[in-house]
């Protein structure tokens, strides 16, 4: 197979970050033929139809998608020659960092990191996006090339996504931990958090309250625990996050089982019970690709989250 360009790589992203050829022309300055060739170039090369052509636009098949996710990968590491090569053997890196996190990892866990990370390497810009553990998760935007590293809840048990608290439907994006991710991306714990109940502050019953939950808690590991507890109803009320969950619980709402990271908000309005010895954990942990592991800036954001974590 013959290689694929610098900008045949560029093409291919773009189709995909816009939806069209007409559309990833405009965004690098090309026009829509030009596009076009581009497109079948690579297609003929890597031997594969990489896009569905239609009226409305171009979506990347199944060999599009992992085509387009390598070549953001690719692309990325062309990015970060130029730094990698100037911070060697200075103890300095510099350029965007790109995270991808869920909302209380980014709210408590990478705040104090990226303050020290900075501090010893002010050359660095931090992008932060704060993506929904649902689906892919925040592992799933390292695989398609968005994120040089991910905040993530990592399955310990070495199981595969799994649902949600009280039969929620939605799956969440937990990957194996210390092991190879899905699209042989690399992981390592972070933090190990026990889960808790919290409920509204002085109530005589909270095991008598409605469940409260939301989509993203919960993985395959800790199912397990769920079903064997006979006094966990199933979810009668269901919220966008975890951060409104413990306001609704603060409201007279509902009783809810979080993790330690999202209790973290708490306010004396509720009242928080440990679950004991055999209670859930819930594993965080990093998740980054192979080829942005051995990165300075990659490396220097793993040492300062290890830290916090302690």
């Amino acid at each position: 197979m013959a290689d694929l360009s610098p900008q045949e790589l560029r093409v291919l992203a773009a189709v995909a970050d816009s939806g069209g050829f007409s559309a990833a022309g405009a965004l690098l300055g090309l026009s829509q033929s030009a596009v076009s060739h581009s497109v079948r170039g690579s297609e003929a090369k890597v031997g594969a139809v990489l896009f569905e052509r239609g009226r409305g636009g171009a979506s990347p098949t199944p060999a599009g998608e992992r085509a387009v996710a390598l070549a953001r990968r690719i692309l990325r590491m062309y990015e970060v020659l130029g730094a990698e090569a100037r911070g060697a053997g200075r103890d300095t890196v510099a350029g965007v960092l790109r995270i991808a996190a869920f909302r209380s990892a980014a709210l408590h866990l990478l705040p104090p990191a990226l303050e020290r990370l900075t501090a010893r390497h002010p050359g660095i810009r931090p992008e932060v996006r704060v993506v929904r553990e649902l689906g892919a998760g925040t592992a799933g935007e390292v695989a398609a090339g968005r994120a040089d590293l991910a905040i993530a809840t990592l399955n310990a048990g070495g199981g595969g996504v799994g649902g949600g608290v009280g039969g929620a439907t939605g799956a969440t994006g937990s990957v194996p931990a210390g092991a190879a991710a899905p699209g042989r991306l690399l992981t390592g714990v972070l933090w190990e958090e026990a889960y808790a109940l919290v409920h509204p502050a002085g109530h005589p019953d909270p095991r008598s309250l409605p469940l409260l939950d939301w989509d993203e808690n919960c993985g395959s590991y800790t199912r397990d625990w769920w079903r064997a507890q006979d006094w966990i109803p199933r979810a009668t009320v269901k919220a966008e996050d975890d951060g409104m969950v413990l306001t609704m619980v603060g409201r007279g709402l509902g009783m809810a089982i979080l993790p330690e990271l999202s209790l973290r908000e708490a306010t004396d309005a509720v009242d928080i019970t440990g679950l004991g010895p055999s209670g859930p954990v819930r594993h965080v942990g990093y998740v980054t690709a192979p080829e942005s592991a051995s990165t300075l800036a990659v490396r220097a954001l793993i040492r300062e989250l290890r830290s916090e974590a302690g």
